[in-house]
């Protein structure tokens, strides 16, 4: 099973100030799978989410304790390279933010400042990335045109092609859906299902349809407190937890 596992989090606590806001998480996450958390809001999803890239670090006050291991190698560390692990740790965000720049230069633009300038590699990449986001059937033909000029959904699946353009190992994903209408959520649902063959995916939701439909793993968050993971089909259908119970049954949150 240790091969399985991508990231291992121990003894998590994450402070605002003098506010803990994560309070002694401790899960797994596996290879090759994705992982929901879920909870209402305020309960520590995204400030979780945010840790295993190290994007907290750029919070004024912020503090952390604990490991996240990625690999093995506790990322925690104050010898790390932060930019690296964000290289192997991408992020999407709960509101596309394409640049104001083509499609194409979209994609590319994290490969250059990765120091990758030969033409015909940038332009495989920016193919390649763009049929893994599942968009490149809808703009093969205009990547010359502003990224401004595509509809909601398409840039939110841009952004997750220039996430996938600089090769991760993990990609988080902040409630990436929740913007979007049906059919363009149905889309990026439909993507997850084919990226975790190459990638391990956590995803934030408050939507739990959305996350039964697809998570192989969930995790409930309340008021910082990991209350329980397990595989999402347990979580749904028999959970340990009344407080789980609860909050999927509708009784609060």
């Amino acid at each position: 099973m240790e091969k399985d596992i991508k990231m291992a989090i121990r003894h998590l606590k994450f402070y605002y100030g003098s506010v803990l806001a994560l309070k002694d998480v401790s899960l797994e996450i596996l290879s090759n799978k994705v992982t929901a958390l879920i909870g209402p809001s305020g309960c520590g999803k995204t400030t979780f989410l945010r840790c295993l890239n190290r994007m907290n670090d750029i919070v004024e006050g912020a503090r952390i304790e604990g490991q996240i291991l990625l690999d093995g190698e506790d990322i925690l560390r104050s010898d790390i390279d932060v930019v690296q692990i964000r290289r192997r740790v991408g992020m999407v965000f709960q509101k596309s933010n394409p640049f104001p720049k083509t499609i194409f230069e979209n994609v590319a633009y994290g490969l250059k400042i990765d120091g990758i300038y030969s033409r015909s590699e940038i332009t495989a990449r920016v193919e390649r990335s763009l049929k893994d986001a599942a968009l490149w059937n809808e703009v093969a033909d205009r990547l010359q045109q502003s990224a401004m000029e595509l509809s909601g959904g398409q840039q939110q699946r841009l952004c997750i092609a220039r996430a996938l353009a600089i090769e991760p190992e993990v990609i988080l994903m902040d409630e990436p859906a929740s913007a979007l209408d049906p059919i363009a959520t149905q889309k990026v649902e439909e993507l997850l299902q084919g990226l975790k063959e190459k990638y391990t995916i956590v995803i934030v939701t408050h939507n739990m349809q959305q996350a039964a439909r697809v998570s192989d793993f969930t995790a409930f968050f309340y008021l910082g407190e990991l209350i329980e993971m397990d595989r999402t089909e347990k979580i749904f259908t028999s959970p340990s937890n009344k407080r789980t119970e609860d909050y999927i049954t509708g009784r609060f949150g």
